[in-house]
């Protein structure tokens, strides 16, 4: 067995186990070894029972006195309880939804246990505690009777307890396999543990400080590999040929005098940074960063054109069928007095504007649309995901924009540029749009030496979006606020983080609190069972749909099309009941109220793009967030998005507030977690990014660090950059 190992290879795991790790992202033995604690339990000094307090972390050593299991709360679930006793006392034990422990555990056992003090009616208790069972050798899941005890990310029956087993296991087989790949001159720079001695103190610490110094090694081995990627991308860059593009500013004066609206400063600045990068001679890949609604499309708009008219084609690739038709909408409408062919081609619907057709669109067949681009009769080409196959090719592809290109892997986006390489002819140039905002320390490290525009101001004439958490005892206050928004001809998005409701089993005896505590989906909003009871009991008089990423992409358009048409007419949609499939490019003017479920499930970044779906005319709009949430990092986060309408701020915000691996509510720039947590500390980055260009200086191909090539290849296929 090695590292490459699938998972099902390490002794005691069957198909069973192997789709519980699955859920954890755990694929192979190196997955495995790479799941880390994330906190640790110590169980190296113990209390006496007679002395413990409510509201502590303790340890305690006694024996199981009482056992027994049953079922609790309308018959839900199964609850455990105990009591364990020392030569001080006895104290009450109570496990909610672990109906094995009675299969491990029985009256005379010696265990050790910790965990928290809680009070109760009948007096203090512990309260799902982590517990070993002693033998005369020591516990009989663990090598130590005491010391710091590794707690894992867990899901559904695969506990802590049986996930230190098996890393111990695994770490055991593979303990001689360990090949340092850091330079040596890193590693006493910063002071770093080797490999080896770093992958077991993070598992299995002699000391928290010990397990800090692990930690610090393997977040400082992310950010190196992140910037040596980065850097030697640039390298490349600069050593590839691409066609130079000139700027005609005749043209763009004339494009942007037919636009019957003004450029911002910030849209002005962006369109004349492409316009500089087209005109290298190596392909440049430029990020355009701006909120939602700020003009993205305008800018790639004038690039396309620029492009387009020096006689090279464009290919202009969106994640979703939606936000694709929305683009070629757009873009031919902007662009239909050029005199331009433009085409769409997203698998399911395809048409194309010629140039004879003065700004209509006719369907057009899939074959016909690819021998015209294949013979560069298409100026542009607009597609989904459908522009990656190999039956698409284009004569002379000078120009590559993909909007919101953090959902697509970097495999998605070579294949675009792959047929240049092949044939040793000029790649063309990337544009790479985003509406998700970035915090700056993320840019230093991840564009730091890449190319980066901001859209960073707002169109003329658009309002501030009122925005207010809202109580659940407030709630009709807000139904009644959407039907006057109505009223006055407007359409409300009401968002879930669900599409249906959780069917994991709750874990938990009590309602509210204690209920969510052992099911964290407990009592969170679904779309399909939300629009169900807003269409029957609180709006029946109004048209309620939804959208989700289930739906066929047949249906998500028509109730999309519905939806964008406004008020009026019998097909019109009132309320749309959504996913945050929303997120992305909807651009519905007349939607002037967004409410938000379970707000607290969302990254303030998510939030934020969610709440621009909304205010994108002259009416005034109000985001309303829902939470039942009472924690203080809820509080944090929801009170920094009434005050901010600032992506940028918001998105800082996020990552100080919400920690490592949770930024925008999801892993949406693929930096890992360890990484995110050193981002806070730019001293640290810069420091780092220094390192890897030195190393990179003394041996620009790594030939003398093939364990480093190695791990940077695996790397980034795990890790997407932009």
């Amino acid at each position: 067995m090695d590292f490459a190992s699938p998972i099902e290879q390490i002794p005691r795991i069957g198909p069973t186990l192997q789709k519980r790790f699955r859920k954890l992202g755990v694929k192979t033995a190196k997955d495995l070894i790479y799941h880390f604690p994330i906190r640790y339990e110590d169980f190296s000094n113990f209390s006496k029972i007679s002395l413990l307090k409510a509201r502590t972390d303790i340890a305690i050593r006694g024996k199981i006195l009482e056992i027994k299991s049953s079922l609790a709360w309308r018959k839900k679930m199964t609850l455990t309880k105990a009591v364990v006793g020392d030569d001080s006392g006895a104290v009450k034990i109570i496990w909610f939804g672990k109906p094995y422990i009675t299969d491990n555990l029985e009256i005379g056992d010696q265990v050790i246990m910790a965990g928290r003090v809680s009070q109760g009616k009948e007096g203090l208790y512990l309260n799902n505690p982590s517990y070993e069972k002693l033998t005369e050798d020591g516990p009989l899941y663990s090598s130590r009777v005491v010391g710091l005890m590794p707690i894992y990310p867990e899901t559904e029956k695969l506990s802590s307890k049986w996930l230190r087993g098996i890393v111990r296991q695994t770490l055991g087989i593979l303990k001689d396999d360990f090949q340092e790949f850091l330079p040596e001159s890193f590693i006493k720079e910063f002071n770093l543990l080797p490999l080896s001695k770093a992958v077991w103190q993070i598992h299995f610490p002699d000391s928290l400080e010990l397990a800090e110094k692990a930690r610090k090694r393997f977040a400082l081995e992310e950010l190196f590999l992140i910037e040596t990627f980065v850097l030697r991308e640039r390298i490349k860059l600069l050593q590839t040929k691409a066609h130079s593009i000139p700027m005609d500013i005749p043209l763009i004066k004339r494009f942007v005098d037919s636009l019957p609206f003004k450029l911002t400063d910030a849209q002005r600045k962006s369109s004349w940074q492409i316009l500089k990068d087209l005109e290298k001679t190596h392909p440049t890949n430029r990020l355009l960063e701006g909120e939602v609604g700020s003009g993205k499309t305008v800018v790639a708009g004038i690039a396309a054109l620029n492009t387009a008219k020096a006689g090279f084609q464009v290919a202009i690739m969106a994640p979703t069928e939606i936000l694709t038709k929305q683009h070629f909408k757009e873009i031919a409408k902007m662009l239909f007095k050029f005199k331009l062919t433009i085409a769409l081609l997203t698998g399911k619907e395809d048409q194309i504007m010629a140039k004879k057709l003065k700004g209509e669109t006719i369907e057009a067949s899939r074959r016909k649309i690819l021998d015209k681009c294949l013979k560069g009769e298409i100026d542009i080409l607009i597609g989904t995901h459908a522009l990656i196959q190999d039956k698409v090719k284009f004569k002379n592809l000078g120009l590559v924009v993909v909007d919101e290109q953090h959902r697509f892997g970097i495999e998605q986006r070579a294949k675009l540029l792959k047929e240049g390489k092949i044939k040793n002819l000029p790649i063309p140039h990337l544009l790479s749009m985003t509406a998700t905002p970035i915090p700056r320390s993320l840019a230093l490290t991840i564009y730091g030496d890449l190319d980066l525009s901001i859209i960073d101001e707002m169109p003329k004439g658009r309002r501030k979006i009122i925005t207010r958490v809202v109580l659940p005892k407030n709630r009709q206050e807000v139904y009644d606020f959407i039907r006057n928004q109505i009223d006055l001809e407007r359409q409300a998005f009401i968002i879930c983080p669900r599409i249906e409701p959780s069917s994991v089993p709750l874990r938990g005896t009590m309602a509210g609190k204690q209920n969510q505590k052992y099911n964290p989906w407990a009592g969170v909003k679904a779309v399909a069972e939300e629009k169900e009871k807003l269409e029957k009991e609180i709006f029946p008089d109004l048209r309620v749909e939804m959208l989700h990423g289930r739906m066929k992409p047949k249906e998500k358009e028509k109730i999309m099309s519905a939806f964008a048409k406004g008020y009026g007419g019998k097909n019109k949609i009132d309320i749309l009941v959504a996913t945050s499939v929303v997120e992305v490019g909807i651009d519905i003017p007349n939607a002037s109220v967004m409410v938000i479920e379970s707000a607290d499930r969302f990254g303030l970044a998510q939030l934020h793009q969610l709440r621009g779906r909304v205010g994108r005319s002259s009416h005034q709009s109000y985001c309303f967030l829902f939470t039942d949430s009472s924690s203080l990092k809820t509080k944090q986060r929801l009170k920094a998005m009434i005050k901010a309408q600032d992506g940028f701020e918001l998105a800082e915000k996020d990552l100080e507030i919400r920690g490592p691996g949770e930024f925008g509510g999801k892993k949406q720039w693929g930096i890992p977690d360890l990484a995110m947590a050193s981002l806070k500390d730019f001293a640290l980055v810069a420091k780092v990014k220094q390192s890897a260009r030195e190393n990179l200086e003394k041996d620009p191909h790594l030939k003398n660090q093939l364990f480093l090539k190695k791990k940077l290849q695996r790397f980034q296929q795990k890790v997407h950059f932009e």
